[in-house]
């Protein structure tokens, strides 16, 4: 047995990120085929109504629910970067976790998980009271909450230096870099548009713990739950591809518990 392997691993997508009449991407195709969802809380999308809808379809589906919090950018659907200090980002995600929060008690379903998004989840993999504004305000929410961050990330170091359950996130459909990071969108080679080159990469991180560079090289990670992009022509096959190779290599898809 490799000693990197994981037996369990998660499975989640970003969820509920349309508004109004609106919707976006293939989300009700990958709600059969990952373990949890990380639904937007109005800022960068979603509104009030889709919340709950995505709450009650999460619930309805068996599937845990996890708040997608990013930053007030509508137009740039959150994945602009804006000069904000740690102290607004702590009321922007107490803010909108809270608010997702309501939608699940209401709904007799339970926040499992918070993942920033976009421009503000790498921004906290640069700065450190970026990150810990996060982890604070999702903790003061609830401490039993599990924070999704990327593997070898400030924000994961932060989350577990800070005491709080936190997972460490791989990308099946993105590229890593020597140091670890993903290979920025820019560059050649940073996604994986094959659904089985997203399958490959997704079992050698979990199995073997490396990820792949566009050089066709490996970087070491730790996968607890995996992403899988809903926005991409092919989102359902590639999310499809992942967990039948991920099972064919006996590793059990489940939603991750707090430790």
């Amino acid at each position: 047995m490799t000693a990197n392997r994981k037996e369990t691993v998660d499975l989640n997508c970003d969820y509920g990120e349309g508004f109004g009449a609106y919707r976006f991407g293939g989300e009700e195709e990958l709600l059969s085929l990952v373990t949890s969802v990380n639904i937007a809380c109005g800022f960068h999308a979603g509104d009030p109504h889709t919340m709950r809808e995505s709450v009650e379809r999460a619930l309805a589906a068996g599937v845990a629910t996890g708040a997608h919090p990013g930053l007030p950018d509508r137009l740039g659907f959150g994945r602009r970067e804006m000069a904000v200090s740690p102290g607004e980002v702590y009321d922007f995600v107490l803010y909108q976790v809270g608010a997702l929060q309501a939608f699940a008690n209401a709904a007799g379903s339970k926040l499992r998980h918070v993942k920033p998004h976009g421009a503000l989840y790498h921004m906290a993999n640069r700065d450190g009271e970026i990150a810990e504004a996060i982890v604070k305000a999702a903790a003061a929410i609830d401490k039993e909450l599990i924070l999704y961050a990327q593997s070898g990330s400030l924000l994961l170091e932060t989350a577990e230096r800070l005491g709080m359950n936190a997972a460490s996130e791989v990308f099946a459909d993105r590229t890593y870099e020597p140091g670890g990071g993903l290979t920025p969108r820019s560059r050649r080679g940073a996604s994986l548009a094959e659904p089985e080159a997203a399958a490959r990469q997704a079992v050698s991180m979990v199995v073997h713990g490396r990820a792949f560079t566009p050089e066709g090289g490996s970087v070491p990670v730790r996968a607890d739950t995996i992403c899988l992009h809903g926005d991409g022509p092919h989102a359902a096959a590639m999310a499809a591809a992942v967990r039948s190779a991920l099972a064919a290599n006996g590793v059990r898809i489940a939603p991750l518990h707090k430790k």
